[in-house]
């Protein structure tokens, strides 16, 4: 039985690539790239010619039956356009299923976006969470930065060039005026990194306007700010009818989630996040309204 390599391929730089995985894309039988021809100018770089399959997000469950009948037969590499596989990018779903088909799955690690532009960011590495792309729509964005806003360690995420000002913005209103680092094009020719407070580099993006790719390091909440949030929890006064969430435009929130094939739990935490309000609230109302009709318990997944 084959071997299922995940890749980390380079980010920017073509010759930021480790000897191993070199080695590894020469010997494997077949390599499934995100996008084929991306993948084709490094192996042109290296004068490797492993047979090369498309494998992305619009036909990655199309084509796990391939690959693990490739994988049957020898060892199969997967790679995505840039970076580590799986970290914002398809192979999630291959991995599982190379577990539960019983074949051995190992990382050969290099590149990773994430990691390049914590370390060059001059703020805290020994505890950080990654939490991928920002959401595109603001109500969806600031209720995650809500969620995350207690949070005393560093925050790692990418935004696209054309929603940046926008989640600047969103951070100041969520976050507060912390430090951070806006990382642009990590490896790339033209690499930058601005380090300031979310109000000055909302103020510099305005002047200048985005392009390129870029990763935001935002510093955790402070103790300070974590003990004044407490105080305030501790003597805010009691929520009055008018404080409480409209129960009838949750119910229906929900029901459009449940026309759309969602379960309750999944259903419970996109209303929430839609809204701004706790998950557990949510699931409560989906308990009342739907549970009579579910074939079966379900917990409150994540």
């Amino acid at each position: 039985m084959g071997i299922l390599y995940l890749i980390s391929t380079p980010i920017g730089n073509l010759e930021d690539i480790t000897l191993r995985a070199l080695r590894m894309l020469r010997e494997v039988t077949l390599i499934a790239a995100e996008d084929t021809r991306h993948t084709q100018r490094l192996l042109q770089r290296y004068d490797l010619h492993t047979p090369c399959i498309a494998y992305h997000e619009h036909n990655k469950l199309a084509r796990l039956d391939e690959i693990l009948t490739a994988l049957a037969q020898g060892d199969v590499a997967l790679v995505s356009d840039a970076g580590t596989p799986t970290i914002s990018d398809p192979g999630a779903e291959l991995v599982r299923a190379c577990i539960t088909a019983g074949f051995e799955v190992t990382a050969i690690p290099g590149p990773s976006a994430p990691i390049a532009a914590l370390i060059v960011s001059g703020l805290p590495t020994d505890k950080f969470c990654y939490t991928g792309f920002l959401p595109r729509r603001s109500v969806e964005r600031r209720a995650l930065l809500t969620e995350l806003s207690a949070l005393t360690v560093t925050l790692v995420c990418f935004e696209a060039p054309h929603r940046l000002r926008d989640s600047l913005s969103d951070v100041l209103e969520t976050l507060g005026d912390r430090q951070l680092a806006v990382v642009k094009d990590i490896t790339k020719r033209y690499e930058t990194v601005w380090r300031g407070t979310v109000s000055a580099a909302l103020t510099h993006f305005t002047a200048h306007p985005p392009r390129g790719e870029f990763t935001l390091v935002l510093a955790g909440a402070s103790p300070a700010s974590q003990q004044k949030r407490h105080r305030q929890q501790i003597v805010a006064p009691a929520a009055t009818p008018m404080d409480q969430p409209d129960t009838a435009l949750i119910a229906a929130r929900l029901q459009e989630q449940r026309a759309q094939g969602e379960r309750g739990s999944v259903a419970a935490r996109n209303v929430a996040r839609e809204l701004g309000l706790q998950k557990s609230v949510v699931y409560d109302i989906w308990l009342e309204q739907f549970a009579d009709t579910e074939t079966g318990a379900e917990g409150h997944g994540t």
